[in-house]
């Protein structure tokens, strides 16, 4: 269904159920799986976007892979060779080439560096209740599953995140940063009837 003006290069293939809204430009090669949403946004040569995704004022480089189920909110710029997987949704974010966020993450207001790994669960604390922060991620850095960054916060060059971290200071280049609190059992604890 088109609703507005798309422009596409040569071996395009667009699958059922797929809904095009303002002005959306494809490049060669790209595949669009069943009952996707893109709206005034460019998918760059030999991309992948993969069923049940949202994509809204948002460029996406060449020879990326998105979705399936991935919501980019406006503002969101992928380079190339980029994932962003099932569940991740991205608003106001530069991914550099060859990152990924592969599964269940939510990243906004956020500057993510080359070669940098995601985890599943990770979320940028963007928001205090009155203003966005930035979040920056260095190269190479990689995030443990279900972190916290709570912004702004910086993640420095080849640091790496240890899962179940929450964020609130710069993490230091080349280092491993977690936050882990006294894990405790309570054999007299009832469970109320």
């Amino acid at each position: 269904d088109i609703r507005g003006e798309l422009i596409f290069d040569d071996d395009v293939k667009i699958d059922v159920g797929c809904l095009f809204i303002g002005k959306v430009t494809i490049g060669k090669g790209v595949s669009i799986e069943p009952y996707c949403i893109i709206k005034n946004s460019s998918i760059g040569n030999n991309t992948t976007i993969k069923a049940f995704t949202h994509i809204e004022n948002s460029v996406i480089g060449s020879e990326s892979t998105i979705g399936p189920y991935s919501r980019l909110r406006p503002k969101t710029q992928i380079d190339k060779n980029c994932k962003i997987g099932n569940f991740v949704e991205t608003k106001n974010i530069k991914l550099n080439e060859n990152s990924k966020v592969n599964h269940l993450s939510y990243i906004g207001d956020a500057q993510v560096g080359k070669n940098v790994n995601i985890g599943a669960g990770t979320i940028t604390c963007n928001y205090d209740g009155q203003e966005k922060h930035q979040t920056t991620i260095e190269d190479d850095s990689f995030i443990g599953s279900n972190s916290e960054l709570i912004a702004p916060v910086t993640v420095k060059k080849g640091a790496t995140i240890g899962a179940g971290t929450t964020l609130s200071e710069d993490a230091p280049e080349k280092s491993l940063t977690l936050s882990r609190t006294k894990q405790v059992s309570i054999a007299s604890w009832k469970k109320s009837k």
